[in-house]
């Protein structure tokens, strides 16, 4: 495995391997990687010649009394379990790599970053797809892989895409989960044992919405509602939102016959985690990914 930090040697060793016809697949990450990123990882692998993976802890993507400075950082770990995998190139930029000094260019989707997650965190989507932006003018991937857990990060970076012509296909992979349900991301490293547990709350609410959709409820308040009962009755979740919306537009949808995505998030302790489930309409809910 190759590991580069600067981007311009990054761009010139991923032109070389477009040049010799190999088809290049990026997996974006922030490190603290986990079976999750490994997935994406894998998928890449089977559709790529190229497994590209960055692994940079993106500052712009959070706010100022986020958790940027505990967010967990395990360079070495991930080294290891990158290697293991086989990936060819590591891009590990630092923070000066990404945006040197002077540096005033952001891309936003307007419309979409303000919705879920946009809502609660203003510019968190902003950051997010100013440093994909970046890193697709970086390594020109003929494919970029993403995980479906973040479902509104998905919609907006398809949305930049399409908006800005970045000639890059998006692959979305299905939630990795414990044996309990409980979603894997690098914040569950914050939970204490009985938070552990108060955490499964989140995907206990997307399950009753699912089994309610699976037996035939098609209104969409009736569903938040039983949702958000099962986030009320857990001690010590908070609830930030529960929403149904489309998928691509992120608009809150009256009506789920005709499929919608279904998102939480909430607060467990200090910890916000957030998990989805996409129904494909009546009789027909995803079952769990």
């Amino acid at each position: 495995m190759k590991i580069l930090h600067d981007p311009d040697e990054v761009h010139a060793a991923c032109a070389q391997r477009k040049r010799e016809g190999r088809r290049i697949g990026l997996v974006p990450t922030m490190g603290a990687l986990h079976e999750g990123h490994l997935s994406l990882i894998r998928a890449a692998r089977t559709q790529s010649d190229v497994v590209a993976v960055s692994l940079f802890v993106n500052p712009l993507q959070f706010g100022p009394n986020e958790d940027l400075a505990k967010y967990p950082r395990s360079f070495e770990r991930d080294r290891q379990l990158l290697e293991a995998e086989k990936v060819d190139l590591l891009f590990a930029p630092s923070n000066d790599d990404m945006y040197p000094a002077g540096a005033t260019t952001f891309v936003t989707v307007e419309g979409l970053s303000e919705k879920l997650c946009g809502r609660s965190r203003p510019g968190h989507f902003r950051g997010v797809t100013t440093v994909v932006a970046k890193l697709f003018h970086i390594v020109e991937p003929d494919l970029a892989f993403f995980g479906q857990k973040d479902a509104a990060q998905v919609a907006i970076i398809r949305r930049m895409v399409r908006d800005l012509n970045f000639p890059v296909r998006i692959m979305v992979c299905p939630i990795v989960r414990e044996k309990d349900g409980l979603a894997l991301s690098s914040r569950n490293a914050y939970l204490d044992p009985t938070q552990r547990k108060q955490a499964l709350a989140l995907n206990r609410a997307l399950m009753r919405v699912q089994t309610m959709a699976d037996t035939g409820e098609r209104n969409a308040a009736r569903l938040i509602e039983a949702g958000k009962q099962v986030i009320a009755d857990e001690t010590g979740v908070r609830l930030d939102y529960l929403e149904i919306v489309n998928p691509d537009t992120l608009d809150p949808v009256d009506d789920i016959a005709r499929g919608a995505l279904v998102a939480v998030a909430a607060y467990v302790g200090t910890t916000r985690l957030i998990d989805n489930v996409v129904l494909h309409g009546v009789g027909e809910a995803a079952g769990p990914t």
